[in-house]
């Protein structure tokens, strides 16, 4: 069995639409709408959905990103699913990319979390495959004026001379789409319902990624709006530095053994492989 869920806040209709149409058209069994809306204004629209697969909870608070996705990963793990999705509202895929997924796991039991190819509308891909952040990654790509020092930092980063092709055992995964096995969040807790949004995700493919394989798997992919809403409001970029110095104060700031570590075994295996 396979379950998945999207937080909503304010979500329009046709991208909503969209998203649902995806997962009904696949073999996902079970897809929970978290809204953290204000108000219930998206009910009336879910209504038209499936009811004996799409399940819509409100919450009447913004309780955050992870801890409304997981609402239903802990209906996953009573469900006894064998994998659980995160996704994105701004997603769209075809039938096939669970499909492919859903097989690579089957036959790869030490793999807790994959990551399909991340691509624009454009079909251009999404550079989402990270190492483990430091400081400078994500305030220093963001806040130093010099446009050759970003695109240094971005191309070792996001891993760019990887070319994105073959399949990878990568420290950081993008939240937008989390193919994530079910017995593996048991053993994990889920998200850290600390970060309200932003870095919760990094956090959780990171404590994913201590005690299973997270893998980049190109075979498969998925469309990604990839709004870059920090970018455009203050408000969303307070919440991504507050998290951010969430994420350093709770791993570590200069001082994190295992991150230096991690990413020196991901660079040299991807160095292998090229």
């Amino acid at each position: 069995m396979i379950t998945s869920s999207i937080v909503l806040y304010k979500t329009a209709k046709d991208e909503l639409n969209t998203v649902v149409s995806s997962v009904l058209d696949s073999c996902i069994s079970f897809l929970y709408l978290i809204d953290n809306s204000p108000n219930r204004e998206l009910e009336s629209f879910v209504a038209k959905f499936d009811k004996k697969r799409v399940f819509y909870i409100f919450n009447d608070r913004n309780l955050g990103y992870g801890a409304g996705h997981n609402i239903a990963i802990r209906e996953a793990i009573r469900k006894n699913a064998c994998y659980h999705i995160v996704l994105n509202p701004d997603i769209k895929f075809k039938a096939d990319a669970v499909t492919k997924i859903c097989e690579y796991m089957n036959h790869n039991p030490d793999v807790g979390q994959v990551m399909p190819k991340i691509l624009y509308s454009d079909s251009n891909i999404q550079y989402l495959c990270k190492l483990l952040p430091s400081p400078m990654d994500l305030f220093g790509r963001r806040f130093i004026p010099i446009k050759k020092y970003k695109e240094k930092r971005a191309y070792k980063y996001e891993l760019h001379a990887m070319g994105y092709d073959k399949i990878m055992e990568i420290p950081v995964l993008s939240g937008c789409f989390m193919f994530m096995r079910v017995d593996v969040l048991k053993k994990v807790g889920g998200f850290d319902e600390r970060f309200f949004m932003y870095s919760e995700d990094v956090d959780l493919c990171r404590r994913i990624g201590e005690v299973s394989k997270t893998m980049f798997y190109p075979m498969a992919s998925v469309y990604h709006g990839y709004e870059k809403g920090s970018y455009k409001s203050w408000k969303l970029l307070k919440y991504h530095i507050c998290s951010a110095i969430q994420y350093f104060n709770k791993w570590g700031w200069v001082f994190d053994k295992k991150r230096i570590l991690r990413n020196k075994e991901c660079l040299d295996a991807l160095s292998q492989k090229k």
